[in-house]
């Protein structure tokens, strides 16, 4: 029997929530108010594969960079005392959906954000040559202009023989971008190492309008001379990306600022 999915939901001063699918899995008009992103007009985001915090020096590196962030999307998140501690202290909600338990503490991807989600969807995709999952989070915030942000988080499969299983994962994403009226940043490890996976993401952007964030000093961990980490935008304008060079994971945290300007009237984004 396959494994359920789920996300568990870390807030400070509250019981641990697991949140499945069938909890508010339609988008749509029907979605519950919320309190909005603080200062969401200037949208900061971090994202990063944490290595499960086996490096020294990763708390450091959250507590400089993640803190003025308004999200942070961490990939191989493990839920070890110190970084949850960190996410409750710091931000309102932390989701993160399990890919696979570890001996002490689960593994996935974890969203960190100043606002709680209005719509959560955890999502799962195994690996088929090593048989262990990778896992996906959608969520949606209100923003200070009235509209909704859809953020996605990935960690993409990574050994698999052609890209099958690879798009496999990005199609019921793809399906709840496609149905998202407001501005959308999917970012991740998206283990992008071959030319075919970089045809079949660049094609799955393209297909649901999304644009990619470019960095001027491009220090983003690479696979056979290709980077595997990227953030992808729509609805939103890009004023400043940078790489942070660090060792305190094997993978480089990316830093994005947005404005999250509304577009004219009339122009639904």
């Amino acid at each position: 029997m396959p494994k359920k999915t789920y996300a568990m939901r870390y807030v400070a001063g509250q019981p641990v929530e697991q949140i499945f699918p069938g909890v508010l899995a339609h988008l749509g008009p029907d979605l519950p108010p919320g309190a909005a992103l603080p200062n969401s007009n200037i949208l900061r985001i971090m994202v990063w594969n944490i290595f499960k915090q086996q490096r020294a020096d990763w708390l450091s590196v959250l507590q400089s960079f993640g803190k003025d962030a308004q999200l942070v999307l961490l990939q191989e998140a493990q839920t070890t005392p110190a970084l949850i501690h960190f996410a409750t202290s710091h931000y309102l909600a932390a989701d993160q959906v399990p890919a696979f338990d570890l001996p002490q503490h689960p593994s996935g991807v974890m969203t960190l954000a100043a606002a709680h989600p209005v719509y959560c969807c955890p999502l799962r995709e195994r690996e088929p040559l090593l048989r262990l999952a990778k896992s996906a989070l959608v969520t949606v915030y209100p923003l200070v202009d009235g509209r909704l942000l859809m953020v996605v988080n990935i960690h993409a499969v990574n050994f698999s023989i052609g890209v099958d299983v690879y798009s496999k994962q990005l199609d019921p994403i793809g399906e709840q971008i496609a149905n998202h009226k407001g501005p959308v940043v999917m970012a991740g490890d998206f283990n992008a190492w071959s030319r075919q996976r970089i045809n079949a993401l660049f094609g799955f952007a393209n297909n649901v309008n999304l644009q990619e964030v470019r960095f001027p000093a491009d220090l983003r961990r690479t696979a056979f001379g290709r980077p595997l980490d990227f953030i992808f935008y729509r609805g939103l304008s890009v004023t400043s990306a940078q790489v942070l060079e660090t060792r305190a994971s094997d993978h480089n945290p990316l830093l994005v600022e947005f404005l999250a300007q509304s577009p004219p009237p009339g122009i639904e984004l």
